[in-house]
């Protein structure tokens, strides 16, 4: 009489039935040893090169892009295997088990995950039921694939970046800047955020599908919730279009205008994702446009006048804060060993480059506030434009700070992110904050 598969439960220990060298592990690869899904592993593993094979294909439906995927170069080495679930394989392999994975489709990348991790083979769901299998049914253990669960909302806001909403609060400095405190232009000013809020979420859920190889190669991205598998691509795909649509709806209602710029501010993100970023100095020019672009957003929102003051002091702001963004990465990866990115036009080598850069920014923006200060503008808007000279050392000491904290491999976070974070910095712009209220 035939002996059942035997199925495995974590809390419950394994007899000795028969010797480990008889025993076989039968684990089903997708929604058990893989926390993702194989067709969207393959569709990312590199988009453009994906369409780019496509399209010289000259082949169209289903059937060709089947051929293209089940071609895809996915990195095996670097994919969300469950942990527990590889612990075990990885065991039973030392105990001389032999270890075969199921799989219905792909058969080519089913075969090269088992090669990768030392396993004997694949078999299919047909050939398990039917029989004909290269290994003893009578001394099976299965681990078979689980529901997939739903991720939770602390998934979900690591997905969206919550945390990054934070750099959205520049659509309010125009109101500020603008002394234009009153319910309305607040009221617009928080439906802007939220609109930006919603379109950044989808930016980078994109801007993660298309990073996916990159993201689990590098020492802190690889936690990202769709590199580490807890959200799946698919679920990332159906949220994109589903918050640009919420970001539009609520861009309508404050203005046609406030949309074009919101526009803007994605097709400017999107060619980031996809191009820009890899272009040396390119990438930092785009990113400190992308900061401005909320101001300018803001001023449209609550239709108010943007002084080109702040337009020119934010560019430099905002240059030396991108600028500090990619020395940090690049000094984090000069500390863990790596290698140049292969995702950035940068070397690590360009690190002295780039922290001049940065604080040549930085004191051209001190300057720039430097001579606002000092210029006509100031008188009408302010009863006590003296008071503003006290921003000066404020500035020169959180940019400083800024510097030398990202010199010293002490900034693992965005610039912007950091200042909310870090201890002194808060004091330093709330400080800021209480001197221009009271200059008012």
């Amino acid at each position: 009489m035939e002996q059942p598969a035997r199925h495995y439960d974590p809390g419950v220990s394994e007899p000795a039935a028969s010797p480990a060298a008889d025993r076989t592990l039968v684990i089903d690869l997708e929604g058990a040893l893989l926390r993702s899904e194989l067709l969207m592993e393959a569709l990312f593993s590199s988009p453009g090169r994906m369409l780019a094979r496509f399209g010289a294909g000259g082949r169209a439906g289903m059937a060709a892009l089947t051929d293209v995927l089940a071609r895809a170069e996915i990195d095996y080495a670097h994919l969300p295997y469950d942990s527990d679930v590889l612990n075990r394989a990885l065991a039973a392999r030392a105990r001389g088990e032999k270890i075969y994975l199921v799989a219905d489709r792909f058969a080519g990348h089913a075969a090269g995950i088992a090669t990768h991790l030392g396993f004997d083979g694949i078999v299919t769901p047909a050939e398990l039921a039917a029989g004909g299998l290269p290994f003893d049914r009578a001394a099976i253990e299965r681990i078979e694939r689980r529901g997939t669960p739903r991720p939770g909302l602390k998934t979900w806001a690591k997905a969206l970046r919550v945390y990054q909403y934070a750099k959205n609060t520049l659509v309010f400095v125009p109101v500020i800047t603008a002394h234009q405190l009153n319910f309305q232009t607040l009221g617009y000013a928080l439906l802007a955020f939220l609109a930006f809020s919603a379109c950044a979420s989808g930016a980078y859920l994109m801007n993660d599908l298309l990073d996916l190889a990159a993201d689990r190669q590098h020492p802190t991205k690889r936690h990202r919730a769709l590199a580490a598998g807890e959200l799946p691509i698919s679920s990332a795909l159906a949220a994109i279009p589903v918050l640009w649509l919420l970001a539009v709806g609520a861009s309508l209602y404050i203005s046609p205008l406030f949309l074009a710029v919101l526009g803007a501010y994605l097709a400017t993100t999107i060619a980031y994702s996809l191009v820009l970023k890899r272009k040396m100095l390119v990438d930092i020019v785009t990113l400190a446009a992308l900061y401005t672009l909320r101001i300018v957003a803001g001023a449209v929102g609550v239709g108010v006048v943007l002084s080109e003051w702040l337009l020119i002091f934010s560019l430099f702001v905002f240059t030396s804060l991108a600028l500090i963004k990619r020395f940090s990465e690049l000094s984090m990866r000069e500390s863990a060993g790596l290698a140049d990115p292969s995702n950035r036009d940068y070397r690590i080598t360009d690190l002295h480059v780039i922290a001049a850069m940065a604080a040549a920014s930085a004191m051209n923006a001190v300057t720039v506030f430097s001579l606002y200060v000092s210029s006509s503008a100031v008188t009408p808007l302010y009863s006590r434009p003296w008071m503003l000279w006290l921003l000066t050392p404020l500035l020169l000491y959180w940019f400083g700070r800024a510097l030398m904290m990202a010199h010293r491999r002490e900034m693992p976070d965005d610039p912007i992110l950091y200042a909310f974070r870090d201890g002194p910095s808060r004091i330093a712009v709330a400080a800021m904050i209480c001197i221009m209220l009271a200059a008012i």
